[in-house]
């Protein structure tokens, strides 16, 4: 072995030894103590790099390595339970090319031809439910794959989870498995009232649920609406079963909760449509889910394929990029909006999470962040959920530098100065200074050149500071006053980006009024309630006049929302607002719809999946135009759900609530031809 050679050995193994440590610890907090310093992506990123280096020098393998093991040694706390059949963990793979590589050995393995059952992964806790001549005997946690911890008592509170399996003839003996967890909603109420009753809040619903599991008092975990995916199955006697899906299939006519989101796939192209699916439509299931579960169907195949130590070859986990990292918060500052609404946010070190590089993330208000307990310099685990601007879940407080000081929101604007004031009974400070304040001014103009306003194409944040600055625009009004001549003396404008910007401008005087209401920045007005706001007035000088009891008879606008308007009118330079951009040729008023109801008045639909001759922009807005409202998710106050092509979650849900499903040819004859 040459000098260079023996130093890189040297090298990987201390570094082997560091990993392991790390891995150990962070293996004893998430399963015995849940509560993690690290993310699962950190984690899943120090497992990989220890399995590269025992790759790249076998010599260093040893039997007792966390790559070979499962899991973390049971807690003391409720009594071990020695598992049927050994609960194996599963291999990752992050890229389709590594998913690819496994389907690769599984055909080696057992031919080409093998189907595929793909779930949803749930980001839960794992336990095993034994169940002899049908009856629910015993309950146990993973544990370190071989020995669990006893939660029979805590799981027999479990809504779902039958004390009976509903069958004439059950199985002398079957060990099922799946996933405890909490569903989203409910972890946010009991963060919620853990935070009223001065108690530590979880960090995630994945912590949440183990928590509640694991306590010696079953009426807490009864207290708490934990809810179970059945996934898999362990020893079994009595009972056989031909295919994955045929197991679920029984599991469902058993009586036990059987995720409705798995599905077969006859190829790894079918499958990787799946997962592409899901990554994207991640958040329309009510549980956390980090990523997807493919495999092979046949039982006859998976025991062909066998195990490693520690992870069957015939299955494996797809991770999802992850949407929850660890990164350090270099400070808190605050951030005066559009409506003089003071926000905190933390200024992060760079990092990655769901395929993004996040440095900023919101803090939402004071009490949010005396409630989490972030400070400067603290390591945080940051959340980005799809397309929401990221938070900070809460601060890693075993990593907290000495010294480290609670944070105080400042008493006067940032931007201007001016003392801010907080109303009673708001969470929110406000810089009262609407006028003279910058960021006020500069924030209200790009939201009314927005996408979800006016629509204004070429006048971004750089070029409404440009104009600002040069104290060429001080309200919307003055947007439709501007000449070539003044955007000439901007830098980066030629003669085609001002005749485009110009052309913009005037194109979005003959926005529908919805828009402009968005636009004027009036308090709770977004886009839906502009729409309503719209429909029922049809003018500015409608709603203007308009009491604040007429607008509170509005169907779906409440006594705050109307409150708020009623002000806004109240307000002499709002009217004088609107008269200057109306004398611009601004669209003021629309058409009046003609006499009679609209075929979907007051009707609450939702669409999902991929409709054929319409897209699901053109679709929304056939449906409003007949005067119904599309909401995003399915409940029991929505009237019916429009299914078109893989219809995903939002399908199951409307079916299991009873709400009426129909198709897109029954849509397009209900809107009567709109």
């Amino acid at each position: 072995m040459s000098h260079s050679d023996e130093r890189r050995h040297a090298e990987a193994k201390l570094r082997v030894e560091e990993l392991r440590s790390l891995i150990e610890h962070h293996r004893y907090r998430y399963h015995v103590l849940d509560d993690p310093d690290v993310s699962d992506a950190e984690y899943d990123d120090l497992m990989g790099e220890l399995r590269a280096l025992e790759d790249a020098f076998p010599e260093l393998q040893t039997p007792d390595s966390p790559t070979r093991t499962i899991g973390g040694a049971p807690a003391a706390l409720f009594a071990p339970v020695e598992h049927r059949a050994r609960m194996l963990s599963l291999d990752n793979a992050f890229t389709f090319e590594e998913l690819d590589a496994w389907a690769r050995r599984v055909e080696r393995g057992v031919g080409a031809g093998a189907s595929f059952a793909c779930e949803l992964k749930i980001d839960g806790v794992a336990c095993a439910l034994t169940f002899e001549a049908g009856v629910l005997t015993r309950a146990a946690t993973r544990g370190d794959g071989r020995t669990g911890e006893d939660i029979t008592a805590n799981v027999r509170t479990v809504e779902g989870v039958p004390r009976r399996l509903r069958l004439d003839d059950p199985p002398s003996v079957i060990e099922v498995r799946g996933e405890m967890y909490l569903p989203v909603a409910a972890f946010e109420d009991l963060n919620r009232r853990l935070d009223e009753s001065g108690q530590r809040a979880f960090a995630n619903p994945r912590n949440a649920a183990a928590g509640s599991l694991r306590q010696k008092d079953p009426r807490i975990t009864a207290s708490r609406p934990l809810r179970m995916w059945v996934h898999s199955f362990g020893a079994a006697e009595g009972v056989s079963f031909d295919s994955h899906l045929g197991f679920l299939a029984w599991a469902a006519g058993a009586g036990l909760p059987v995720a409705p989101t798995t599905e077969g796939r006859g190829s790894i192209e079918g499958v990787k449509e799946y997962l592409s699916y899901w990554q994207e439509h991640r958040h329309d299931v009510d549980w956390e889910i980090d990523g997807t579960v493919v495999k092979v169907d046949r039982t006859d195949l998976q025991r062909e394929l066998g195990a490693t130590s520690n992870a069957p070859r015939w299955a494996i986990a797809y991770k999802f990029p992850p949407e929850e990292r660890t990164t350090l918060l270099r400070k808190i500052g605050v951030h005066t909006g559009r409506t003089g609404k003071v926000t905190p946010y933390a200024v992060l070190e760079p990092v990655l999470v769901g395929g993004v590089t996040v440095t900023y993330a919101t803090l939402h208000n004071e009490d949010e962040v005396r409630r989490k307990d972030v400070r400067a310099k603290d390591t945080v685990i940051v959340r980005r959920a799809g397309d929401v601007i990221p938070e900070i879940v809460g601060p890693v407080v075993s990593k907290r530098p000495k010294g480290a000081r609670r944070w105080k929101m400042p008493r006067t604007c940032p931007s201007c100065g001016t003392p801010l004031v907080r109303a009673p009974g708001e969470v929110d400070y406000r810089c009262p200074n609407k006028a003279g304040c910058p960021d006020q001014s500069v924030e209200w103009l790009f939201h009314f050149a927005g996408r979800g306003a006016m629509d204004i194409e070429g006048l971004g944040y750089v070029t409404v500071l440009a104009l600002l600055e040069r104290g060429l625009i001080a309200d919307p009004g003055d947007i439709y006053v501007l000449t070539a001549e003044q955007l000439a003396g901007l830098d980066g404008f030629a003669e085609k980006s001002i005749a485009n910007l110009l052309s913009a401008i005037e194109a979005s005087k003959e926005r529908p009024l919805w828009r402009l209401l968005v636009g004027l920045n009036i308090r709770h007005v977004g886009a839906h309630v502009a729409q309503v706001l719209a429909r029922a007035f049809g003018s500015m000088d409608a709603l203007a006049q308009a009491s604040q009891d007429e607008i509170d008879a509005v169907p779906e606008i409440g006594p705050e929302i109307a409150a708020a308007v009623r002000a806004w009118s109240d307000e002499p330079d709002n009217l004088s607002l609107v008269e200057k951009l109306r004398a611009s040729g601004v669209r003021t008023a629309d058409e009046r719809a003609e006499a009679g109801a609209k075929p979907l008045e007051g009707k609450t639909i939702v669409l999902t999946g991929g409709l054929a001759t319409l897209s699901r922009d053109e679709a929304t807005a056939l449906a409003q135009k007949a005067g119904a409202r599309v909401a995003s998710g399915v409940s029991k106050k929505t009237d019916f759900v429009v299914a078109g092509e893989s219809p995903g979650s939002k399908r199951e849900k409307a079916a299991q609530l009873g709400v009426e499903i129909v198709g897109e040819e029954e849509f397009l004859r209900r809107l009567g031809g709109s």
